[in-house]
């Protein structure tokens, strides 16, 4: 009983087989979803570039292991959305305090509102 098969546990009743782990997918998993989830804020961007480049990495190390590749994959896709939405949000930002930059100085909340709908109504 000296296989290669019985050596690693394999084969035996009752014995499991190694888990398949990818540290670096995993980590580039969660840096993906905190990035997605975070992205709005604009903090998910710098963290989706983190979590897209850990992602790749994760990816090539598949290519050789074959572990973890569903996880790089998530993790790429998940990073790559963050990015998108944060870009998103600083145009919208910056569109916004385009056409809204009269508005700035207001004596009241009331008027700032009433000069941000002016403003944008004439932006069209």
């Amino acid at each position: 009983m000296n296989t290669p098969e019985a050596a690693q546990g394999l084969g035996r009743p009752g014995t499991a087989a190694p888990p398949n782990r990818n540290g670096l997918a995993m980590t580039a998993v969660v840096l993906g979803a905190i990035s997605l989830s975070t992205s709005v804020l604009v903090i998910g961007g710098p963290l989706g570039v983190i979590g897209l480049v850990l992602g790749v990495v994760a990816l090539v190390t598949t290519g050789r292991t074959g572990t973890g590749r569903g996880k790089a994959v998530a993790a790429v896709v998940t990073s790559a959305l963050a990015i998108v939405v944060s870009v998103l949000v600083v145009v919208l930002m910056v569109w916004y305090a385009n056409h809204t930059q009269a508005c700035y100085r207001p004596d009241s909340f009331h008027q700032y509102t009433q000069c941000v709908r002016e403003q944008l109504a004439h932006s069209d």
